[in-house]
């Protein structure tokens, strides 16, 4: 008894020492300025963190969607397309794969779009919704008296779409979805001045003409102003289709091929393809045997004379993109159940997420493969400075990129098909059943 009174005793004492020794250290630290004064600073600096977020994510959209970077100087200045685009209906506009987008519509000219007052068979029209601004990508600029007088496009033109709530094509915006809709080829054709891209190409109007038709929706070539190549060696046109500009955090790569990363093809496109007014460097160009056209473009090192409209807004473009989360398909467009069976298959026997590491869908790290390791031809991974690689596809949204086929051409139709060429590249030995559940899964992320 004697010996545990004395124990409760000692732990008592202890007690209270430590609980007057914490009392003391609370009470110094709500009362000591150098303690508040570390406090509020790190308060501060998480709250200048959130406004730098804010204002990084508003900047960079309003970039994404509405920005030329001053190249209406080239598409309307140079090629005169908007006098091409002061003649279409929006029917025609709509056919070629441009989107409206309806939140940018009036409530009255909606109304009178729904009542049949407005008609979509009017060049009248399309100057309306340009002046509205809601030709998705599309940026028109009229002179003091209403007439059009140029044209410049956006990022969105190509990685942005609508979801067809209003009528097909016309609906609420989609930024990140590629518009595989859009025949780019179809609308440059338009334009009445083709000279800069005859000259630099080498080639005559009918020929630039040809080359741009066999482009077809949802494809664009972004080399071939640089090494010239129209066409694979098979004679079936070089384009690529349009890339998903959502899901892109944590990934390192934007491209098919090795290019670079999502802000250096940011700024590759910004001034090469769109022809914006800013700063671009890539001494891998200036190999004029693998890119004999940048002699005459100058590509490998531009520098633009006064204000460069692409650089300052390249931080705020990219960490928007960043912010796009991959969309996520409707439950009634795939069974859960199998699904759910083919994530085993996709983690197991099929050796998909061998490269495609979940979450993100892509290796962390050097996500790039030879052509042979995946079962290709190298045409287009040659085109790439690296001259070797494809990119492994991040796979989060894949149901947004059914239209035009699979793979950096759209050569597979259906994911059927790309699995079918793995098992064969692969020597997997699935089953008929686990074959169908794999692609089930495939269509649920």
């Amino acid at each position: 008894m004697l010996r545990t009174s004395w124990f409760s005793l000692a732990f008592g004492f202890a007690l209270a020492a430590c609980a007057s020794g914490h009392g003391k250290k609370i009470e110094e630290a709500s009362t000591n300025p150098a303690v508040g004064e570390r406090e509020n600073a790190r308060s501060k600096f998480d709250g200048e963190i959130d406004d730098y977020a804010k204002t990084l994510r508003e900047e960079g959209r309003e970039v994404f969607r509405n920005d030329t970077f001053g190249d209406e100087e080239f598409w309307g200045g140079e090629l005169r397309l908007h006098e091409a685009v002061a003649k279409l209906t929006p029917k025609d506009a709509l056919a070629v794969g441009l989107k409206v987008d309806s939140g940018q519509l009036g409530k009255i000219l909606v109304e009178a779009i729904k009542g049949g007052k407005v008609s979509l068979e009017k060049p009248e029209t399309t100057l309306e919704l340009l002046k509205a601004n809601s030709v998705v990508g599309v940026k028109a600029f009229f002179d003091d008296k209403g007439k059009l007088n140029s044209i410049g496009i956006t990022c969105a033109l190509c990685h942005s779409t609508v979801d067809d709530s209003f009528a097909s094509g016309i609906g609420r915006r989609l930024d990140g979805w590629p518009n595989r809709d859009l025949n780019v080829g179809a609308i440059v054709s338009l334009a009445p001045n083709l000279k800069p891209f005859t000259s630099t190409l080498g080639v005559d109007e009918a020929a630039l003409k040809k080359v741009l038709a066999s482009w077809g929706p949802g494809k664009y070539d972004a080399e071939v102003i640089q090494d010239g190549k129209a066409l694979r060696p098979d004679g079936k046109s070089a384009a690529t289709l349009l890339p998903a500009a959502f899901g892109l955090a944590g990934v390192n790569l934007h491209t098919y091929n090795g290019w670079g990363s999502v802000t250096y093809w940011n700024a590759y496109v910004a001034v090469t393809q769109m022809h914006g007014k800013g700063t671009f460097f890539d001494p891998r160009l200036a190999d004029h045997r693998q890119y004999p056209l940048t002699k005459k473009t100058g590509f490998d090192d531009v520098r633009p004379k006064g204000e460069d409209r692409v650089t300052p807004k390249l931080a705020a473009l990219h960490y928007y993109q960043l912010s796009i989360p991959p969309p996520k398909p409707r439950k009634d467009t795939f069974d859960a159940e199998a699904a759910k069976r083919g994530e085993a298959v996709f983690a197991s026997k099929a050796r998909c997420a061998t490269c495609h590491v979940p979450p993100l869908f892509v290796e962390p790290g050097w996500s790039m493969h030879t052509a042979a390791e995946i079962g290709v031809d190298d045409f287009q991974a040659a085109r790439s400075p690296d001259a070797k690689f494809y990119r492994t596809t991040p796979l989060r949204g894949l149901f947004v990129r059914t239209k035009g086929g699979f793979y950096h051409d759209g050569r597979f139709a259906d994911l059927d098909a790309v699995v079918s060429h793995y098992e064969r590249q692969l020597k997997l030995g699935l089953t008929e059943t686990e074959r169908r559940d794999l692609v089930e899964y495939l269509k649920s992320l």
